[in-house]
């Protein structure tokens, strides 16, 4: 009988940002992920109300296209041992940099900073050493064609951004992984 050592499962993140009213997707998501991530995030814009079942099961937050919809500017969550900060991102200018991000990441003492509002995927650290994730738009894109969302990865030491179209067709020249301490 001999003790074999568990690989380590990363903690798994769906993260999806403005959807701009579009349900269908958001639903497909959820079925397609139910189950397989230990959370799941809206970085805003969804515009609909915080009591849509679409909603029910993320953690969202308020985008500039949310009126009255009662969810909180920011969120800071502790996953997979990593503090994340969570907002929408037009509240920090970030379609002109992520200075003011990063200000509000520091505060927050997050080292990892999702948002959204550019509808432009991107991930990577700031000089911050704050890793710094973009979805993209998962309905109405900006610079590329792809609608897309993101999966992170959480392990000891290294987060994985896996990008993917809508319809879940893998972004391979978006992903990346990066080490983080």
């Amino acid at each position: 009988n001999s003790c074999k050592k568990e690989e380590e499962i990363p903690v798994k993140i769906l993260v999806v940002s403005d959807s701009h009213g579009q349900t269908a997707d958001l639903i497909r998501l959820k079925e397609k992920y139910a189950g397989k991530v230990d959370a799941m995030i809206h970085c805003g814009d969804s515009e609909l109300e915080m009591s849509n079942p679409v909603l029910e099961g993320f953690t969202c937050v308020k985008g500039n296209c949310d009126f009255g919809a009662g969810f909180p500017n920011h969120i800071v969550k502790e996953i997979g041992g990593y503090r994340i900060l969570v907002t929408h991102g037009h509240l920090y200018n970030v379609g002109i940099n992520l200075n003011s991000l990063s200000y509000k990441s520091e505060e927050e003492q997050a080292k990892i900073a999702l948002f959204g509002h550019t509808h432009k995927p991107v991930s990577g650290f700031g000089q911050d050493g704050v890793l710094y994730v973009n979805p993209g738009s998962i309905s109405l894109p900006r610079g590329r064609e792809e609608r897309t969302y993101c999966i992170l990865g959480l392990s000891d030491g290294e987060i994985a951004v896996d990008f993917y179209e809508h319809d879940g067709t893998p972004v391979k020249s978006l992903s990346n992984t990066y080490q983080i301490e």
